[in-house]
């Protein structure tokens, strides 16, 4: 996956993924404070093609994205091993339990078939409280 600074649409608020898992394109959602995040570091870095662009300019190496997001969890105390592809189970599951269905959630992550989204979905106990039993209704 290669992010291109043309690939950052702030006026709909999403971000255009190329070339991800079998060179399949799809888009999915850049945060208001994400945005906050990359306009300053735009300011600072002045990347020139890419969004995240390494010392010399190219794109960050996948080993290198690994360690910025080992470093940050270490920062926020997390003690287990965390990945890259991590972070995308998490966006999944978050998503899913802010009632965003599944079909949307299976567009975001690009997948063809809803299996596939609901592996990356982990749905938590908490977020049962709100599902009504429709024998209680």
């Amino acid at each position: 996956m290669v992010l291109e600074l043309k690939d950052s649409d702030s006026k709909r608020m999403l971000i255009l993924v190329r070339n991800a898992k079998n060179s399949k394109e799809r888009y999915t959602l850049l945060s208001q404070k994400a945005l906050i995040d990359l306009r300053a570091y735009y300011v600072q870095w002045k990347p020139k093609k890419f969004l995240f662009e390494g010392a010399k300019g190219g794109i960050y190496s996948t080993s290198s994205v690994k360690q910025i997001v080992t470093k940050a969890a270490k920062k926020a105390k997390i003690t287990k091993i965390i990945t890259p592809h991590m972070l995308r189970h998490s966006f999944a599951t978050h998503v899913l339990e802010n009632s965003t269905n599944l079909r949307q959630i299976q567009l975001l992550l690009g997948h063809n078939s809803s299996k596939s989204t609901e592996i990356h979905t982990h749905v938590t106990i908490s977020s049962f409280e709100s599902v009504k039993n429709p024998l209680d209704l």
